[in-house]
């Protein structure tokens, strides 16, 4: 009698442990997503969460059998506010991953936070090259700069252009522009005269009129999203549409999510960039169209696609590990290569940094809008500053 009673003991022990574990087993996959949705990089926050929120729709909200949850923070754009949320999202929510950042200044504040906690933190916005050396379980699924930035210079230099000045917001992204599209414009043979602005409530007039005394074949700008039309704005001021010198630039200025607000200004400004909602393959227009159905008709930009697949490379991480977050979610994600809206990409299995096609592009009208329209291709970019 008493061996039965141990046994029943240990029976129901068991069956209650049994019970626990498949419990745990049906506990959602949750997923942090940290932006800034309040404040002037507020556009970025809009972008990135109306992709992600599409993207696990179309998945029916399930990865490896599970069942996932997006929990969507908006940090005001301010690195204190990122780093205290993510520490919520690990310790409070218990999240299998962090995402999001979309400034550079709260991706290196969130980094050892995703080191210590080992938590995988994929950055779908903040493009200076630094980021992914801040934790080995960082992800880029946006753009990085330089990758954008020293083709340009080159491309821009078989133009036949030799004198150029630049304009760069001064954060990291500004400075890996400069520094990138200068090296190889001059390597190249061309003349670079530099200049930056700040950052918070920029006042591009003082700047622009130094452009104008200078009077280069171009001015190249950086600017980050949402802000290039109050560039576009201060630059028709000034008259320098009028006067001879390019505008070219990264394709931060031209941003789809504004560009039509630029008006025939924006008209034939030339930009470099890794997408365009004009791209032209089926898988962007089955994007654009699924964007444009689920969010009033909104027409995605750079950041959106950053975010589409900042959460595609988490998904196919997932069903990879079945679920598993740590350093095997990370391992699972190098290397991946798949169609992006944007074109073919994958993640370099070394630096975890995303690898890309980088377009040249010509704003022109298309049925009665502006668009950035791709002519010429520069394949498989991966990041200049990391390759030794």
């Amino acid at each position: 009698m008493f061996r039965r009673t141990i046994l029943r003991g240990a029976l129901a022990a068991a069956a209650l442990a049994g019970a626990s574990f498949g419990a745990a087993a049906q506990e959602p996959i949750r997923i942090g997503l940290i932006l800034p949705l309040t404040g002037p990089f507020s556009t970025t926050g809009k972008q990135i969460s109306a992709a992600a929120n599409l993207y696990v729709a179309q998945q029916n909200a399930t990865v490896a059998g599970r069942k996932v949850e997006l929990l969507i923070r908006d940090d005001t754009g301010t690195a204190d506010v990122t780093r205290r949320i993510a520490q919520e999202l690990i310790v409070n929510n218990k999240v299998t991953a962090i995402a999001g950042f979309g400034l550079t200044p709260l991706a290196l504040a969130t980094a050892p936070l995703a080191t210590q906690a080992k938590t995988p933190m994929v950055v779908m916005a903040a493009a200076t090259g630094i980021i992914t050396e801040r934790s080995p379980f960082i992800i880029r699924s946006g753009q990085v700069v330089p990758q954008i930035a020293y083709p340009f210079g080159t491309w821009v230099a078989q133009q036949g252009m030799k004198r150029v000045v630049t304009i760069v917001s001064d954060y990291g992204p500004g400075h890996d522009v400069e520094t990138f599209f200068s090296d190889a414009f001059k390597k190249a043979g061309g003349n670079v005269e530099n200049i930056r602005v700040p950052l918070a409530n920029p006042d591009f007039s003082p700047f622009l009129q130094r452009v104008a005394d200078a009077k280069p074949d171009a001015l190249l700008v950086f600017v980050p999203s949402g802000v290039g039309s109050q560039f576009m704005k201060q630059f028709v001021e000034r008259g320098l549409d009028k006067s001879g010198i390019k505008l070219i630039g990264t394709g931060d200025v031209t941003d789809d999510d504004i560009l039509n607000s630029m008006g025939d200004a924006a008209l034939g400004v030339i930009t470099a960039h890794h997408y365009s909602a004009a791209h032209n393959s089926p898988t962007n227009k089955a994007f654009v169209e699924a964007f444009g159905k689920a969010n009033g008709g909104l027409r995605p930009n750079f950041m959106a696609v950053g975010g589409y697949d900042g959460m595609h490379v988490l998904f196919e991480g997932l069903k990879k590990t079945n679920g598993e977050g740590g350093e095997k979610l990370v391992d699972a994600m190098k290397g991946l290569a798949w169609e992006s809206p944007r074109g073919p990409i994958s993640i370099d299995a070394e630096t975890r940094e995303i690898v890309q096609n980088v377009y040249i592009r010509r704003v022109e009208r298309v049925g009665g809008e502006l668009y950035n329209i791709e002519f010429a291709t520069i394949p498989n970019v991966k990041d200049p500053s990391k390759i030794k």
